[in-house]
């Protein structure tokens, strides 16, 4: 038998436990990039102010530059995590197999997207005001389906699945 190196790819970062579970043939598989967020989140990875914006994707110390979070005195400098859009961007990353999102912030984020009507599994879902001229966005999640997302919504916080509609000011969903 023949090994493809996608499947030895899959096995290398999924794990075996998720390449060998069955799943019955009426369920869509999600997309990659939900299932290497439920893996994520089983590792409670803590939110961090300017986490995961380093030169490779993935949990960084953060910044206390632009730091308006509750809990004094900042401590992103002395913690190892990712903010939100440091969180959608490591995963896009492993999903797409290189940094498509990159380095910047949640704006930058939304520019590299287009915007559809309805969101599936894998879409990013950002928070704020965008109309035709500008884009004002502070917060994004990776949809889930059903109205769940995955997000690292503040300091204090880990990486987690909320409720899209807890938040008040949805933009919209995005695809890649």
């Amino acid at each position: 038998m023949k090994r493809r190196p996608v499947m030895a790819a899959a096995l290398l970062v999924l794990g075996a436990a998720v390449v060998t579970g069955s799943a019955p043939l009426n369920q869509p598989v999600p997309p990659l990039s939900v299932r290497l967020a439920y893996q994520m989140e089983q590792r409670d990875i803590p939110y961090s102010w300017g986490g995961g914006h380093g030169a490779r994707p993935g949990p960084s110390t953060g910044t206390c530059t632009g730091y308006t979070g509750s809990i004094k005195p900042c401590p992103a400098t002395t913690t190892t995590g990712l903010d939100c859009s440091g969180f959608v961007r490591w995963i896009y990353a492993m999903a797409h197999g290189t940094d498509v999102l990159g380095p910047g912030n949640t704006g930058a984020q939304l520019r590299r997207m287009h915007r559809v009507a309805v969101g599936r599994p894998g879409d990013l879902v950002f928070f704020g005001k965008v109309t035709k001229r500008t884009a004002k966005v502070h917060h994004v999640g990776l949809y889930l389906g059903d109205g769940k997302m995955m997000d690292a919504p503040y300091t204090g916080t880990v990486v987690r699945v909320d409720e899209v509609a807890t938040r008040k000011d949805f933009a919209g969903f995005y695809r890649y």
